[in-house]
């Protein structure tokens, strides 16, 4: 069982006691490197994964948890990451449910505002829909006070970047 090119991949197919400890037990001797894989490539699969796949999602978190009931023995800073994963995946469950299929296709952008301070307005704009429900997912979960989050389709766009005036102005001339 090699774990040092995508752990995930390999976790993801094992499906009896015996092939999850040996996992279990890989893992754990790998340490930081191996751990942070499996993380990085399971946010990977957080990001992608379409309706089908919120109930695998689940499971698969179940079993991660079960697994390493203590993450932040690999890194403090992973101390809650099942938790993260397990919000991200709710709320990505609820914007799946929220939305038909049928109204997925264009450009989509999240936003978040905190209207009582002086913080400015946070968008992430021209995402595919996958994009940004994960993106929605994974910042509603550590909303502060008064802040809000959008998920919103973008219906229609003029665009102009800082150059076009220069160019404009660049043009008028040559035509004297």
């Amino acid at each position: 069982m090699e774990l040092t090119t995508n752990p995930f991949t390999v976790f993801e197919t094992l499906s009896s006691k015996e092939e999850l400890e040996q996992f279990r037990v890989k893992m754990s001797e790998g340490g930081f490197t191996p751990f942070r894989l499996f993380l990085e490539r399971f946010r990977d699969w957080l990001k992608s994964y379409e309706d089908a796949g919120c109930e695998r999602t689940s499971e698969l978190l179940r079993t991660a948890r079960e697994l390493f009931p203590e993450p932040g023995a690999f890194s403090p800073s992973w101390a809650s990451i099942w938790d993260e994963f397990e919000s991200i995946c709710f709320h990505k469950q609820t914007v799946f449910e929220a939305i038909p299929a049928s109204e997925r296709e264009g450009e989509w952008q999240v936003l978040i505002d905190n209207p009582y301070t002086n913080s400015e307005l946070v968008c992430y704009p021209s995402l595919s829909f996958i994009e940004g429900a994960y993106m929605y997912a994974y910042f509603r979960t550590d909303l502060k006070q008064n802040e809000y989050i959008r998920l919103q389709k973008i219906q229609n766009v003029i665009m102009a970047f800082g150059s076009d005036r220069e160019e404009l102005s660049a043009g008028a001339h040559s035509n004297k």
